[in-house]
């Protein structure tokens, strides 16, 4: 597979932060809305994690090639250090005709690369992606458990 020239770019969010760029803020919600797919959730709540990250901290993460949006993801900071980790990767996604071309590559080296502290997430064992966040050293230490109500 051909690797994809992809530019990243993070975007710090939180107190002290310029707020995100409204222009910007919908372009990731929409894209994340659509190239998340079986493994996303509604817009409102991706709307909701990038105002969560606004106002008590977290990223924005991009990459393009040229103008073109190809992945995109948002990390929230828990506020938490100590007892779980500092970061929670809460979406991140490629679009579907740039997956296998190093764009996830890229997030996540700019992921890893800028973040302070430990990053969690959660992944869905069938989710393909997983493999690369075994490669950046995501290990599954816990069994997490829900009380949906």
């Amino acid at each position: 597979m051909t690797q994809t020239t992809v530019q990243t770019a993070v975007s710090p969010l939180g107190p002290g932060q310029p707020p995100l760029d409204p222009a910007l803020r919908e372009e990731v919600a929409q894209f994340l809305l659509t190239h998340l797919e079986e493994y996303g959730d509604d817009l409102p709540d991706i709307q909701a994690c990038l105002s969560y990250a606004e106002e008590r901290g977290g990223a924005v993460f991009t990459a393009r090639e040229g103008e073109r949006l190809l992945g995109a993801s948002i990390t929230n900071r828990t506020g938490m250090s100590g007892f779980i980790p500092e970061n929670i990767l809460v979406y991140i996604a490629v679009h579907a005709d740039s997956r296998g071309k190093g764009v996830g590559k890229s997030l996540m080296e700019a992921i890893t690369g800028t973040l302070q502290g430990s990053i969690a997430l959660h992944v869905e064992p069938q989710n393909p992606a997983r493999a690369l966040y075994e490669r950046y050293g995501f290990t599954n230490k816990y069994l997490e458990m829900r009380l949906t109500r």
